[in-house]
């Protein structure tokens, strides 16, 4: 969220001082925002397969009744 709020402060800024600037980062943003997808889909996969690597090493410890703090 508080990335949103940089970039609209950033394009108001660059309205006022350079509003053909604004408007070219305005077309970039969303060119940007769909190249960064695929990298956020293997973050995605990389987070789910170390939760389950972690759920699977400590499988013995829960079945002997550990339970995490939290």
């Amino acid at each position: 969220m508080s990335l949103l709020i940089l970039a609209f402060v950033v394009v108001v800024l660059l309205a006022v001082v350079c509003w053909p600037l604004a408007v070219g980062f305005l077309l970039l943003l969303p060119i940007l925002w769909l190249l960064s997808l695929p990298f956020r889909l293997i973050a995605l996969i990389f987070r789910a397969l170390f939760a389950f690597l972690e759920a699977l090493l400590f499988l013995p410890a829960r079945l002997l009744g550990w339970r995490p703090h939290s």
